[in-house]
């Protein structure tokens, strides 16, 4: 059982009388209380750890003077509309109209709870740079905190926290003892958290940094910073897994970056894939990444390089499952890759149709978007370094990207003259046209060589019995050149026709 400290009744004490009755009201529940919720004109809510659902607290709606009633009890909003009580972990952030007039606040319960990472007190204490993931809400804040306070007062380490929202060390000038003989630096406004973070390597000469939320270009340049000068690096950042972080361009840099690399014939050949994949661009600046899948239960990724670079090959990564049982012991074991099903979490949801990269050095692929933001197209083009151009006609494109919504009206006179594959997206963002593009280049040709050939063995045996040509599926140049040798084997002839990436082979008797 771990140890918490949740001053709630400091929290309770800033609410206004009636809605305070109506929470102490509440008696039992009040442990697992999470957050309040005052919105202007409506009635009063509350959230409950372990529970999805906001439920009634007051019959009456919060009034303007009951939100005035919290705001003069608590500190002042920063430039991200949230503001805490003094020397407790409590967090009240504001919603605003337009005018800047607060009309709803969510008052959310700050807990220390201490003893939460012996499940993970091996790693942090190996000095390696961690970074965690997990949905909101989940418990990364209250893990990354108490891996501070254990990194100072436990293992004798200097450690600085960049405290942006007053989240980690509490609010005040005085930080909460939860970060135990951590010191803290308050950053002024969000915009400065990365120049916060540089000031706290070069100034005060830490053996560990502690970050909350890294979430811009540049907090992941500091962060490399940082890990390049030898400090360890604790921290959190948007996501829920590994892979969302590497479809992220903002912060894929957190994990070595991707890039494109064209390989050689012979390079090409031994790996079996097209000429132009996707790399890891330089080494991560996390050693390791931990998915927090539930409190007691983390996926960890103890060597994010390689898990990189499987996932960029389209395999799975090896994940160590940890688990506290109810005894308290940790257990740990390898994942079994059918456990984790499908990957709901990546925001990518469009029809994945495979694009071979074409085989001759000069040759370039033209994509024709439909309904598509041609700006958004040429950004991840560039940035995916990839050999391909906007055209507008679509009977000169070999590849149609359009979105979901238009699916029926691109037919007929749209798609006449053209065989391209088309690409469904589900909306017109840049992540979704930067990951299917991502996908559409460095997906394998074809679903693998033994279906391919299967396919050519097949198609022989119904040629020799029927004396009818078959026309086979596209494929890559060397596995057509293994169905031509397969044709061959029965003495049928073949014949390649088409052009890439749609080059498929005919067989036929002699």
């Amino acid at each position: 059982m771990h140890a918490a400290q949740d001053d709630l009744d400091l929290l309770v004490s800033v609410l206004p009388t009636h809605i305070r009755e109506c929470l102490e009201k509440r008696g039992p529940d009040q442990p697992e209380l999470f957050e309040v919720v005052l919105d202007l004109g409506r009635t009063p809510e509350v959230r409950f750890r372990g529970s999805t659902g906001l439920h009634e607290l007051c019959p009456d709606a919060v009034t303007e003077h009951d939100l005035q009633h919290v705001v003069s009890r608590i500190s002042e909003f920063g430039d991200d509309n949230r503001a805490g009580i003094e020397r407790t972990l409590h967090r009240i952030s504001a919603i605003r109209n337009r005018t800047g007039r607060i009309v709803g606040l969510t008052c959310r319960v700050g807990r220390a709870i201490f003893g939460t990472i012996d499940i993970l007190r091996d790693i942090v204490e190996d000095t390696k740079s961690i970074l965690l993931m997990g949905r909101p809400g989940i418990g990364k804040t209250t893990m990354l905190r108490e891996m501070a306070r254990v990194s100072a007062s436990e293992l004798g380490r200097r450690v600085v926290v960049v405290d942006t929202s007053n989240e980690i060390g509490g609010d005040g000038d005085i930080p909460h003892p939860a970060i135990g003989r951590a010191r803290r630096m308050q950053v002024p406004h969000v915009a400065a958290q990365h120049a916060l973070m540089i000031e706290a390597v070069e100034n005060h000469m830490p053996e560990v940094i502690v970050i909350d939320e890294i979430g811009t270009e540049a907090e992941a340049l500091a962060a490399r910073t940082i890990a390049e000068r030898g400090v360890q690096l604790i921290g959190t950042a948007h996501g829920t897994t590994l892979e969302n972080l590497l479809m992220n361009p903002t912060l894929a840099d957190l994990v070595g970056g991707i890039q494109a690399v064209t390989l050689g014939d012979d390079e090409a050949r031994r790996r079996g894939t097209q000429k132009t994949v996707l790399e890891r661009k330089a080494p991560p600046t996390f050693d390791v990444v931990v998915e927090i899948l539930e409190m007691d239960k983390l996926a960890v990724h103890h060597n994010v390089a390689d898990s990189v670079d499987v996932l960029l090959r389209g395999l799975e990564p090896a994940r160590e499952i940890r688990a506290r049982t109810t005894d308290g012991t940790v257990e740990k074991r390898q994942e079994d890759p059918d456990e984790r099903g499908e990957r709901p979490e990546i925001p990518l949801h469009f029809t994945q149709q495979s694009l071979p990269m074409p085989k001759e050095e000069d040759r370039v692929h033209r994509v024709f978007p439909y309904g598509i933001s041609r700006d958004r197209v040429q950004r991840a083009i560039q940035e995916l370094h990839l050999p391909a151009f906007i055209t507008k006609d679509p009977k000169e494109a070999d590849m149609i990207m359009t979105l979901r919504a238009h699916q029926r009206r691109f037919t007929g006179r749209q798609r006449a003259g053209s065989d391209a594959p088309v690409f469904y997206l589900r909306s017109n963002t840049y992540s979704q046209v930067y990951g299917c593009l991502r996908s559409a280049f460095s997906r394998e040709t074809v679903s693998g060589e033994e279906e391919a050939l299967a396919e050519a063995r097949s198609a022989s045996l119904r040629v020799l019995a029927n004396g009818e040509a078959i026309e086979l599926r596209p494929q890559g140049r060397h596995i057509r050149k293994m169905q031509h040798e397969m044709a061959d084997a029965h003495r049928l002839v073949s014949r390649s026709v088409g052009r890439d990436p749609f080059r498929r082979v005919i067989i036929e008797r002699p």
